[in-house]
């Protein structure tokens, strides 16, 4: 058994990433139907998408480099 239990890292870095390319498209996508549908968006609404859509590139960024490379390499 490793220092982590018994992870199984690539299905974590696969779920990451596509966890954070879900984000990512729904943040783009929310914002790009949300203004050719409405005229203008409130407020909220156009910092939810862009929260969402930067928190997505930061998970899809790091999660391979945590999954798969960092953690396995401290076993």
């Amino acid at each position: 058994m490793g220092r982590y239990g018994n992870l199984d890292y690539p299905l974590l870095v696969k779920a990451g990433f596509l966890t954070g390319l879900s984000l990512f498209t729904l943040g783009a996508g929310g914002e790009l139907i949300g203004s050719m549908l409405f005229e203008t968006l409130p407020a909220w609404e156009h910092t939810l998408f862009l929260y969402s859509e930067a928190l997505g590139l930061v998970v899809a960024f790091f999660t391979p480099w945590i999954f798969g490379v960092l953690l396995p390499l401290t076993e």
